[in-house]
């Protein structure tokens, strides 16, 4: 039975948590910790009240979650906020969070594991922020349509696309979650098709005007690959089970 503070130090070095940058509702690490042990996993993509009761009725003790419980900055412990604090410290559970660490980690991360999720391997990177490169690059040749089949299957529901560039592609940049809005960034990399998660309502005309097709895979669906991997790891590692919880936005 492994300890909370050996799982946390495995964690927080092998996602280098301390290097690298993030929003700052973020707080990537421990954000709730337990009575010291660790004996069964809950991994989710958001640290919400449904999900921290279902992990505490599922017997975890540590939960693994990409959008962890401080995205909405400081506020009271009042209401559904303090039944979600209440919950999880009288079911003796421990939160674990990863944002940015987590999408671009090169073995557990949502982009490396979504892309090869498509049968692809990455050729570069791009898409620069803070002096992090938050996006995978890919080179292929491949039709739209089956592209888009491809990642349908891969997050398990429908693709929004916008069909601005080729229908040949060639290169493919990547970026898990929310990051439709940076579609410009693909034309200085060469980058004629751009997978992400969802995007504002300008960045399917702006792909347009572009010349890229941008493919929105949902920003939940395309976030639920790297809590998993994590949470296996751990099992592998520790021999101890663990879960994972659904619970989709369709967003």
């Amino acid at each position: 039975m492994p300890l909370l503070q050996d799982v946390v130090s495995f964690l927080d070095a092998g996602l280098r948590t301390a290097e690298i940058p993030d929003y700052s509702g973020a707080v990537n690490g421990l954000q709730l910790e337990n009575g010291g042990s660790v004996t069964r996993i809950a991994a989710a993509v958001d640290a919400s009240l449904p999900i921290v009761e279902a992990a505490v009725a599922g017997g975890a003790d540590l939960l693994i979650v990409h959008h962890g419980m401080f995205w909405q900055g400081a506020q009271p412990l009042t209401r559904a906020y303090y039944k979600k604090i209440k919950t999880a410290i009288q079911g003796g559970l421990a939160i674990y969070s990863s944002h940015l660490p987590l999408d671009v980690h090169p073995e557990w991360g949502n982009n490396i594991r979504l892309l090869r999720a498509l049968g692809l391997e990455p050729s570069g990177t791009f898409f620069e922020w803070k002096g992090l490169r938050l996006g995978l690059i890919a080179e292929t040749e491949i039709v739209r349509s089956e592209l888009i089949e491809d990642l349908s299957a891969a997050v398990g529901g429908p693709v929004h696309l916008c069909p601005g560039g080729p229908e040949i592609i060639r290169k493919i940049g990547l970026v898990t979650g929310g990051a439709g809005a940076e579609v410009a960034s693909c034309i200085s990399a060469g980058i004629d098709t751009f997978i992400t998660g969802e995007g504002p309502h300008w960045s399917y005309p702006l792909a347009e005007e572009l010349g890229v097709n941008l493919c929105y895979g949902g920003h939940y669906a395309t976030e639920t690959f790297g809590v998993k991997a994590l949470a296996a790891r751990l099992s592998e590692d520790h021999d101890i089970p663990w879960f994972f919880i659904d619970r989709p936005t369709g967003l």
